[in-house]
């Protein structure tokens, strides 16, 4: 283990690049039988790498669909090129942060970073989808969390799905990113009327073994959720040790973004630590404090070490809505 503790070794994904779409590095798998189609995303922040590890060893696997279309796709390939175990945090995203930029008139704008580009290539297979399950992890150690969505906005059905699937024991609604729309936010997964749900894991910390694990189990039990596969199939994979009934759910009402060039957390936070009083200073931001606005205040993810920029979210502050 090297001085950042990254555990896991990042997959070598060249094989998979030529795809069978057309677009480089995805898959796409038609069963000829009628059913959902289904979408799997890894890497779209190219230092997340449980999601790679995972998808890597899937496609290996050749599992096919029992029924309807399954989609496999790695998202921002520029930045994990960069992947580097001894600098870890250079390859979340190569030019801007890869899921910030799904709103239809960013993409139809003039822009050509890196993401945005490569978004567009990807954008098809997600408007195709009907289910969706984005694979990613956090910079600090954490106990996994699926990200559901905006309050209002989908989140519902998305919870709905993640209890499900059995897992992870920690749910979120959240206020989305000032800094722009992410995948799961695409207006047909955002709409409360629309059966098409998407959701996003945070498997726990980006290079810890744990998280792979939770990255197995999550894909495999959403495409068992889908019956894209029968869960005959993936059986000797599933760890049910991962399993709950016991959901925390949780409603984020805040999203602290940086506001210049200096941000520092009051201490190193980890994520999901509740502050029991109102008004508690959690960090400084740009000079000014931040408070917790109400009592047992939960912290959900802050950016302690993340590469970020102003506009960054760097942490959101909720309240647990359900236990």
């Amino acid at each position: 283990m090297n001085k950042f503790g990254v555990e896991i070794t990042a997959p070598d994904i060249s094989r998979w690049k030529e795809g069978n779409t057309g677009v480089d590095y995805v898959w796409q798998f038609d069963s000829g039988k009628p059913g959902p189609n289904v979408m799997v995303q890894a890497l779209t922040h190219g230092n997340e790498i449980c999601g790679a590890i995972i998808m890597d060893w899937f496609l290996a696997q050749g599992y096919k669909p029992e029924v309807g279309v399954l989609t496999l796709s790695f998202g921002n390939l520029a930045a994990f090129g960069r992947w580097d175990p001894d600098n870890p945090e250079i390859s979340r995203y190569t030019d801007e942060d890869m899921n910030r930029v799904w709103a239809d008139d960013y993409l139809n704008s003039d822009k050509s970073t890196y993401e945005v580009v490569r978004a567009r290539q990807l954008l098809p297979f997600v408007e195709q989808a009907d289910f969706l399950l984005d694979i990613h992890s956090m910079r600090e150690p954490c106990a996994a969390l699926m990200v559901c969505g905006v309050t209002d906005k989908g989140a519902d059905k998305a919870v709905a799905m993640s209890k499900r699937l059995g897992l992870p024991k920690y749910l979120m609604y959240d206020t989305g990113h000032p800094a722009g729309l992410r995948m799961i936010e695409r207006p047909q997964f955002a709409d409360p009327k629309n059966p098409k749900t998407a959701i996003l894991i945070e498997c726990g910390q980006h290079w810890e073994k744990s998280a792979v694990d939770v990255a197995r189990e999550t894909m495999l039990r959403f495409l068992v959720e889908m019956g894209t596969i029968h869960e005959a199939t993936v059986k000797s994979f599933l760890n049910p040790s991962l399993h709950t009934t016991d959901f925390k759910v949780i409603e984020v009402t805040t999203a602290i973004v940086a506001q210049g060039a200096t941000f520092t957390f009051a201490e190193p936070y980890k994520g999901l630590e509740v502050i029991e009083k109102k008004g508690t200073v959690i960090a400084h931001n740009d000079g000014n404090p931040v408070l917790t606005p109400y009592d047992n205040t939960v912290l959900i993810m802050p950016a302690v070490a993340k590469q970020w920029k102003v506009g960054t979210t760097m942490v959101r502050l909720g309240r647990l809505i359900s236990d």
